[in-house]
């Protein structure tokens, strides 16, 4: 006597719709999630090294013409609105395109010196907060010289200038996170000793509201450019180049992203 068992059919499922719309866009748009740093990535890792110390390079100079305190910054705001605009808006964009660099830099040093790598960028990304609050008290001083006149900004700074602010604990951070990344950099060999005391000299760059350019700015600002450029073209080529048509359709998505958020973040 036999039996028969009822086994259940075997069906081949098909993708779903919308699981094929997302395989092809992932196709168009491939992402990169491998490495040592799969977030930022290799990509937003190397162009924050090469394009956020260039600005603020590019800041600072801008502004070099001018004396270094703020009654002497509002009123070249009057004299020249477009430069000190050109100014101070590369700085603060610099100074927050710095962020995945750090994280791509951070991460290099960790392979062998863990502490100094978290300590230097943890310290080194409040730093950078630190200066980002700062860039927000200067649009906000620009914006009163343009409309109240430049003395009458330089009175309410004046006034203002010691008022306490949570980020005021983070001013050691954001000299002490360059150098325990420059001394953790030589430590781990990511950077020689000149690039490294190159890194160690952006903890030179004067912060607070509405600083000038000294020539110690331009030095600060130039070691970081040549600590971290390089590393940057480094991580870039570091694995296979796109193809040209995906890059042309990221750029274009980036570009089309860009536009997007400036003009609903000036709708408010």
């Amino acid at each position: 006597m036999t039996t028969t068992q009822n086994t259940p059919p075997v069906t081949t499922e098909r993708p779903t719709r919308t699981a094929s719309l997302l395989g092809r866009r992932t196709m168009a748009l491939p992402v990169e999630w491998a490495g040592d740093t799969p977030f930022p990535g290799r990509w937003v890792g190397g162009v924050s090294l090469v394009l956020g110390p260039s600005l603020l390079l590019t800041g600072v100079l801008l502004r070099l013409p001018f004396p270094f305190f703020f009654p002497e910054q509002l009123a070249a705001r009057a004299d020249h609105p477009g430069l000190m605009a050109a100014s101070y808006g590369a700085f603060a964009a610099g100074t927050v395109l710095l962020w995945p660099g750090v994280a791509v830099l951070t991460s290099r040093i960790g392979r062998s010196r863990p502490g100094l790598a978290l300590w230097g960028g943890v310290f080194a990304v409040l730093g950078l907060f630190a200066r980002t609050f700062h860039a927000g008290v200067d649009h906000l001083a620009l914006q009163l010289a343009d409309r109240q006149g430049a003395q009458e900004a330089s009175r309410f700074v004046a006034e203002t200038y010691g008022a306490f602010h949570v980020f005021s604990a983070l001013n050691i951070a954001i000299m002490g996170g360059w150098l325990l990344l420059a001394l953790g950099a030589w430590r781990a060999r990511v950077l020689g000793p000149v690039r490294a005391v190159a890194l160690a000299a952006a903890a030179a760059l004067p912060l607070g509201v509405l600083k000038g350019t000294t020539p110690l700015s331009v030095v600060a600002v130039a070691g970081l450019c040549l600590a971290l450029v390089p590393l940057g073209v480094t991580v870039l080529r570091d694995g296979p180049a796109p193809r040209r048509a995906t890059a042309l359709r990221w750029i274009g998505l980036v570009a089309a992203v860009a536009v997007a958020m400036i003009v609903l973040g000036r709708a408010g």
